[in-house]
C-alpha cells in the first residue's frame, strides 16, 4: 500500500524537453531581426514544457540543459 510518504513525488522538478531546431523552422518561431546577433542559427535548441509549450530558444545544447536546470527544471533530450 502506498501513502504519502512511500509515494515518490512526480512534480518535484518538472520535465523540461530540449531539442535541436532546425534553421527553416527557427526562421518560423522567431523575427529576422532576432536572428542577427546569434553566431551559428544552426546550433539553437528549443526548451519546452511537458505540454508543448515554448520556454525558450537557446544557442547551444549545454546552454539550454543549464538554464533548465536554473530554473529548478529537468531536461530531457527529444530527437
Amino acid at each position: 500500500m502506498l501513502n504519502d510518504e512511500t509515494t515518490p513525488r512526480f512534480d518535484a522538478e518538472p520535465i523540461v524537453y530540449i531539442r535541436h531546431l532546425a534553421v527553416d523552422e527557427v526562421q518560423d518561431l522567431v523575427p529576422a531581426n532576432a536572428l542577427e546577433g546569434i553566431g551559428r542559427p544552426e546550433d539553437l535548441f528549443i526548451v519546452s514544457s511537458a505540454d508543448g509549450q515554448q520556454l525558450a530558444i537557446v544557442e547551444g545544447r549545454d546552454a539550454a540543459f543549464a538554464a533548465a536546470r536554473m530554473h529548478d527544471l529537468t531536461p530531457v533530450s527529444v530527437h
